[in-house]
């Protein structure tokens, strides 16, 4: 969840960031909904920026990478084996993981496209990577990006459309993409069921397949 410099706010507020999830329930189970559409079962997945582990845990994913011992110490606690590490330089050998995720990690990437050719190089032929974002050209998109001066968790992001970032996976060598969507209305109130393809929900899952 965090950039390749590890920001300390991330060290200093782990347990307020990680606190979000049970404060905003309903958004973040329609979210772990949209993700549990595209994450493949019973196979080997790591989880890139695995923070605080709160969707690698009941998505059954066992590892993780992740720069901020705050955050991979909570990890940890849920049980997964995190690699301390950045996305753009993971320690781990070629072919190694049938699938792969991002949560709302590529907004603090450094650079994408490195961190993308990392994730390719790491996956077996036909392993899938998964991604979830808030859209860039969203509601909550747009609402995030006017308050990133205020927000000490996204004052560094930079927030991405699927198009783009389904261009970037392209160049990366991925293909045959799916894409689900979720938070059509962002309301904190009622979790949503995700639909298929982007363009109205505010959170977008998209899969690329190696």
């Amino acid at each position: 969840m965090t950039t390749i410099d590890s920001p300390e706010v991330y060290n200093q507020f782990a347990h307020e960031y990680d606190a979000w999830f049970e404060k905003h329930a309903n958004l973040y189970q329609s979210e772990l909904l949209a993700m549990k559409q595209a994450v493949p079962q019973n196979r080997k997945g790591i989880e890139i920026g695995v923070g605080s582990g709160r969707f690698a845990e009941p998505l059954n994913i066992k590892y993780g990478v992740e720069p901020s011992p705050s955050m991979a110490a909570l990890a940890k606690q849920r049980g997964i084996k995190v690699f301390d590490a950045a996305a753009e330089k993971l320690p781990i050998e070629d072919q190694s993981y049938d699938f792969a995720t991002m949560v709302t990690t590529v907004c603090f990437l450094n650079d994408i496209p490195k961190a993308f050719s990392e994730v390719h190089r790491i996956l077996k032929p036909k392993g899938e990577f998964v991604i979830g974002l808030i859209d860039r050209n969203s509601k909550l998109g747009k609402k995030y990006e006017q308050q990133k001066s205020t927000n000490k968790f996204y004052r560094d992001a930079h927030f991405h459309s699927t198009e783009e970032i389904t261009e970037r996976l392209s160049q990366a060598g991925f293909q045959n993409f799916s894409y689900w969507q979720t938070l059509l209305n962002a309301d904190d109130n009622t979790i949503e069921q995700p639909q298929p393809g982007y363009g109205k929900g505010s959170f977008v899952v998209i899969k690329g397949i190696k």
